[in-house]
C-alpha cells in the first residue's frame, strides 16, 4: 500500500481526502493511480518528506484507496478504516515501512439516528448556500454529500482546528462522540461563513466614504508639507523618503522606480498591507549606499601588521592577501580575482576576512550560505509575493552600509539545488566582474553595482562547488596547524581571550605550556584549532567556579587537566604492534585534516568472490577491483589462491563513509601482502592513486595526511613522486622524523617494503 504522509487534514472514515496530483507525488513519492490503496498517516508538525522521522507521525491512521483521478488535477481518496501503526521505520531514502492492524470502532451509533443527523445537517449548509448564493455547482456539489463525515471533510479545509485537534477525531474509538465533534466543526463553519458574508455587505457601505477621504488626504497633503517646512523634527513619512531618495545618489533606473514606488505610497490608505509593502521596500532602498567610495590608498606595512596581529602562522596565505591589496592600491580600485579560502574547520578562514576588511579601513559583513536551496536567497523575491524580501547579497550591503564592503560568502560548499532553483547559479553573476556591476536584485528590481565589493568565499572542501561558480575563484588552501602553531595561537590568542569572555584576570588564572601541549596532543584531533577553543572555554568556566568561590589564583598542569576539562582523553589512532600480511597502513584526508587508516584483507574458503566492507564509496571499491587485476597480473602464480578462496576486504571504521582514490596504492600492498604471505612493516604508510598498467598518480591534501602519519607514530611515508613539490609547503616540524619515499610505480613500493624482490 502507498504511504502518504498528511500535515492538518481531517482523516474520517468513509469520507473523501482531496490532494493535488503534483502533491500526491511529492507526499508519496509517486504518481496517483485509480483503485490504488494507499495508508494516510498523520504528522504531528509541517515537515518535508526528507526531515521526517519515527515521531514524526501519530499512532493512528487511515486506510483507503483512490477512487478517482479526475481532469482538474486531483486525487479523490475514499477513506475507508482507521488501523493502529504498529512499527514505523523511515529508511535512509526517506521511504516508509510500517505495520499495521485494525483499530475497531465502538458501535454506540444507531444507523437510522446517524441518518437523521445526516439529513439536518445538509440542510443546514444547503440554507446557507442559498441565502448568500454560493453558486449552482457547490449546490450540486453538497447535494451528492450523503454523511456526517463527507460534510465535515467537505468544509474542513477551511476549519480553524489544529492538527491535534483534527487527529483527536480520528483517535477517537466512539462513532457516537466522533459525529458529535464533526458535527460541531460544521456549525462552527456556518456560523463564521455567516458572519463573513454579513461583514462583506457592509464593508459596501464604507467604500462611498472612500471618495470624500480620497479629497480630504489631498489637501491633508498640501497642509502637511507646509507643517513639515515649518517643524522639520517632525517630518512625515512621505516628506522623508522624498528626501532621501533625492539624496541617495541613485542610479537613473533605481530614482524612477523609487519615485513611482512613493507615489503609491502616497494613494494608499495609512495602515494597509500595500502601504506596509511599499513603505519597506522605500526604507531598503534608500538605505543602501549608492554613492561610489572613493579609492583609498593602503599602508602594507600596516595591512601586515593587522593580519600578523589576528592570525598566527599561514604565512602564504598572507602573502597572497598582501598581492591583492598591492593591486588594488595601483589600480586605485577593486581587480584580481575572487579568493576561494578551502580548508578545515576552525583553520582561520571566515575570520581572516574580518581582518582584511580591518587591514582596508572597510566595512565588514559576513553572508552564511550553507544549506541555502533557493535562488531567491541570492537573487531575492519578487515583490508580487506575501512576505518578499531581499536576497541575502543585497541584504548584507544595506547591514555593511557601504558600497565597498569586504563581504565574506561563508560555506559556498553547502549549497543545495532544489525546485526553487540553482543558487550556485545565481551566485554566478554575483562573482563575475563582467556581471555584477549591474547586479539586479529581484525584490530592487533595479540594478545595483557590486564591482567594489572584495567577495571572499570560503569552503570545507571543492568537491560540491559547480564548475562554472569555481572557475570564476582562485582556491587558497589553508592547511592544518602544527602542533606548535596550535600552542602559539592557544598561548596568544584563544586563552586570553577565553579568559577576557569568562571575567578572568590574567593574574588569576596561570595555564603552564606543558598543560597546554597536554590538551593539543591528548584532547583534540583537529586540523584546526575550534576544539582547542572550546578546551580553553572549558578550563576558564571551571577556573572562575573556583575564583568565584574565593581562590586567589588557580593553575592549570598537566596533571591536573583531566580535572579542569572533565572528560578522558582521546584516543588517537596508533600503528599495529603485530604486523601480519594482508595489513597495510594508508592515509587519508577528511574535512577535518588528516587521519591513518589500515586496508584490512583476509582469505577465507570459498570461490573466488571479492567482499568489500567498511561503508566504501565508488571510488574505493573501483580502487578495490584495479588493486585485484593488479595483483593476478604480478604475481599469477601466487593469486591462484584467489580462485579457490573468496576475499574479503575491510576498512575500519565501518560506521564511518569514505571515498577518494588515494587508498588504491594501499590497496594493492595489502592484496600483494596477502597472496605472498609477506608482511608490511607497521611504521610504513603510503598514500596514492594507481592506474591500471601500474602507474602512481598525485594526490590531494597531503599536509594533512603526513600531519596524521606523524601523529600516529609512522616513520617511513610512499608518496607519488608528482608530489613531492607539495612539501615546500608543510612546516619542518612535520617532516622531522619522517623518510618520504616517492615513487611512479607499484613495483617500487612492492620492492621496497619486501613484498617484491628488488
Amino acid at each position: 500500500m502507498t504511504v502518504i504522509p498528511v500535515y492538518n487534514t481531517l482523516l474520517v472514515p468513509d469520507s473523501f481526502v482531496y490532494l493535488k496530483t503534483d502533491q500526491y507525488a511529492l507526499l508519496a513519492g509517486r504518481q496517483p493511480e485509480a483503485e490504488e490503496r494507499v495508508i494516510l498517516l498523520a504528522t504531528r508538525e509541517a515537515q518535508r518528506r526528507r526531515d521526517l522521522t519515527e515521531e514524526s507521525f501519530y499512532p493512528v491512521a487511515l486506510s483507503g484507496r483512490v477512487a478517482e483521478v479526475n481532469e482538474n488535477g486531483f486525487a479523490v481518496i475514499r477513506t475507508g478504516m482507521r488501523v493502529n501503526v504498529d512499527m514505523l521505520y523511515v529508511n535512509i531514502d526517506h521511504s516508509i515501512e510500517l505495520t499495521v492492524s485494525p483499530r475497531r470502532d465502538i458501535e454506540d451509533l444507531e444507523r437510522e439516528v446517524e441518518q437523521e443527523h445526516a439529513e439536518r445537517l445538509k440542510e443546514e449548509i444547503l440554507q446557507t448556500v442559498q441565502k448568500y448564493d454560493w453558486g449552482r455547482q457547490v449546490m450540486l456539489f453538497i447535494e451528492n454529500l450523503h454523511t456526517v463525515s463527507e460534510m465535515a471533510a467537505a468544509v474542513a479545509v477551511w476549519s480553524s482546528m489544529d492538527a491535534a485537534e483534527r487527529y483527536a477525531i480520528l483517535e477517537e474509538d466512539s462513532k457516537n462522540a466522533r459525529m458529535a465533534a464533526l458535527e460541531k466543526m460544521v456549525y462552527e463553519f456556518l456560523t463564521a461563513s455567516r458572519a463573513a458574508n454579513e461583514a462583506a455587505g457592509e464593508q459596501k457601505k464604507d467604500y462611498q466614504k472612500m471618495y470624500r477621504e480620497q479629497a480630504i488626504r489631498r489637501q491633508m497633503e498640501v497642509l502637511q508639507k507646509e507643517l513639515d517646512e515649518m517643524h522639520p523634527e517632525n517630518i512625515s513619512d512621505v516628506r522623508r523618503f522624498e528626501r532621501k531618495i533625492e539624496e541617495a545618489g541613485m542610479n537613473e533606473t533605481a530614482l524612477a522606480e523609487a519615485r513611482k514606488v512613493l507615489n503609491r505610497l502616497k494613494q494608499e490608505q495609512n495602515g494597509s498591507m500595500e502601504s506596509g509593502m511599499l513603505y519597506d521596500y522605500l526604507d531598503f532602498v534608500t538605505g543602501l549606499s549608492w554613492k561610489k567610495e572613493e579609492a583609498q590608498t593602503i599602508d602594507l606595512h600596516e595591512a601586515e601588521a593587522v593580519l600578523d596581529a589576528d592570525h598566527f602562522g599561514l604565512e602564504k596565505i598572507k602573502k597572497r592577501i598582501l598581492q591583492q591589496i598591492a593591486v588594488m592600491n595601483l589600480k586605485r580600485q577593486q581587480s584580481g580575482s575572487i579568493l576561494l579560502f578551502v580548508g578545515a574547520p576552525g583553520t582561520g578562514k571566515t575570520s581572516i576576512g574580518q581582518s582584511i576588511a580591518t587591514a582596508l579601513h572597510r566595512p565588514y559583513v559576513r553572508v552564511s550560505l550553507g544549506g541555502s536551496r533557493d535562488e531567491a536567497d541570492i537573487r531575492g523575491h519578487r515583490r508580487t509575493y506575501v512576505g518578499a524580501m531581499p536576497g541575502r547579497i543585497m541584504d548584507g550591503i544595506r547591514r555593511s552600509g557601504a558600497s565597498n564592503p569586504v563581504m565574506v560568502l561563508d560555506e559556498v560548499d553547502k549549497l543545495g539545488v532544489s525546485y526553487n532553483g540553482d543558487p550556485g547559479s545565481a551566485l554566478l553573476e554575483v562573482l563575475d566582474p563582467e556581471q555584477n556591476g549591474t547586479f539586479t536584485d529581484h525584490y530592487m528590481n533595479v540594478p545595483y553595482d557590486l564591482s567594489d565589493v572584495l567577495f571572499i568565499c570560503t569552503a570545507n572542501s571543492v568537491d560540491t562547488i559547480p564548475e562554472p561558480l569555481l572557475n570564476r575563484m582562485e582556491v587558497i588552501q589553508f592547511q592544518g596547524y602544527t602542533a606548535t602553531d596550535k600552542f602559539q595561537i592557544a598561548r596568544r590568542h584563544l586563552l586570553p581571550k577565553s579568559q577576557t569572555a569568562m571575567g578572568i584576570a590574567p593574574e588569576a588564572l596561570e595555564v603552564s605550556d606543558e598543560a597546554i601541549r597536554t590538551i593539543i596532543a591528548d584532547y583534540t584531533m583537529e586540523a584546526g584549532v575550534r576544539g582547542l577553543r572550546k578546551c580553553m572555554d572549558t578550563l576558564c568556566r571551571a577556573a572562575a567556579v573556583e575564583i568565584a568561590d574565593g581562590a586567589e589564583k588557580v593553575e592549570i598542569t598537566p596533571d591536573n587537566v583531566k580535572k579542569y576539562l572533565d572528560r578522558k582523553p582521546m584516543q588517537h589512532d596508533h600503528i599495529l604492534t603485530d604486523p601480519a600480511p594482508g595489513i597495510v597502513t594508508g592515509l587519508a584526508w577528511t574535512r577535518a585534516g588528516g587521519d591513518i587508516l589500515y586496508i584490512e584483507t583476509l582469505l577465507t574458503r570459498g570461490s573466488g568472490k571479492v567482499t568489500v566492507t567498511g561503508q566504501l564509496g565508488d571510488v574505493m571499491k573501483e580502487s578495490v577491483q584495479i588493486a585485484v587485476s593488479l595483483v593476478k597480473s604480478m604475481f599469477p602464480e601466487e593469486a591462484e589462491v584467489l580462485k579457490e578462496n573468496d576475499l574479503h576486504i575491510h576498512v575500519p571504521a565501518g560506521a564511518v563513509p569514505k571515498d577518494g582514490p588515494s587508498a588504491g596504492i594501499t590497496m594493492t600492498t595489502a592484496l600483494a601482502s596477502l597472496v605472498t604471505g609477506r608482511s608490511v612493516d607497521p611504521h610504513t604508510a603510503m598514500t596514492g592513486e594507481v592506474s591500471l598498467r601500474g602507474a602512481v598518480t598525485p594526490i590531494g591534501g597531503l599536509p594533512e595526511k603526513l600531519m596524521a602519519a606523524r601523529r600516529a607514530g609512522i616513520t617511513r611515508v610512499f608518496i607519488p613522486e608528482k608530489n613531492m613539490e607539495d612539501l615546500d609547503d608543510i612546516a619542518p616540524e612535520v617532516l622531522e622524523g619522517l623518510e618520504i619515499i616517492p615513487v611512479r610505480e607499484v613495483r617500487e613500493v612492492l620492492e621496497k617494503t619486501g613484498i617484491l624482490a628488488e
